[in-house]
């Protein structure tokens, strides 16, 4: 026969595109689970990434800022006040994670909701000698409740496109090995 059974053609049609398929699932998928673990370990990774959306917010001199103007970097979104205890026992943790990985590819953004003791955040961060990490503010709290955070502190790990692969309410210790792999996951999700 010179030309193939027609009927088969379609069933490979269809082996391919599974196969396809099953090769793009791992680009799509989140975090892997085995990631999730120890000091991480209440880390709940997303279905599927979703867009985060482009909401404002400010820097420490008032500047407006959007989550769009870090496109390109892996954010680890955290939202936290000076007056919240579980935020302030974090932050330390945040600063050395930040200190940890390189500030081109992977950035901390803690996105402080103080809004009366404004003030008092530029002193907290030099009492405990947090070098590392900016400034940040999240005036009427708009992204918070645009991210759907209710709780404090919530981090919420962003790849380098703009897609949120889960989030950790309360604290962690963020510079523990298991949260360094997990960032080190979501800074290689380029492209």
């Amino acid at each position: 026969m010179a030309y193939p059974d027609p009927n088969f053609l379609p069933g490979r049609r269809y082996i391919l595109s599974g196969a396809l398929a099953a090769v793009a699932l791992p680009a799509q998928a989140g975090v892997k689970p085995e990631l999730v673990k120890g000091a991480v370990a209440r880390f709940v990774p997303a279905k599927t990434p979703k867009p985060l959306p482009d909401l404002e917010f400010q820097d420490a001199d008032d500047k407006p800022l959007r989550f769009a103007d870090f496109r390109g970097k892996a954010l680890l979104i955290n939202f936290w006040a000076t007056w919240c205890v579980p935020c302030v026992k974090e932050m330390p943790s945040l600063d050395r994670l930040q200190a940890a990985l390189p500030r081109d590819k992977f950035l901390v953004l803690p996105l402080s909701i103080d809004s009366a003791s404004r003030s008092k955040v530029a002193p907290f961060y030099k009492e405990r000698k947090l070098a590392h990490l900016g400034i940040y503010f999240d005036k009427g709290r708009k992204a918070m409740q645009g991210l759907d955070v209710s709780l404090l502190p919530t981090s919420l790990l962003i790849d380098p496109e703009g897609r949120e692969l889960g989030r950790l309410e309360g604290d962690a210790d963020w510079d523990m090995p298991e949260g360094v792999a997990l960032m080190k996951a979501a800074i290689a999700r380029q492209g």
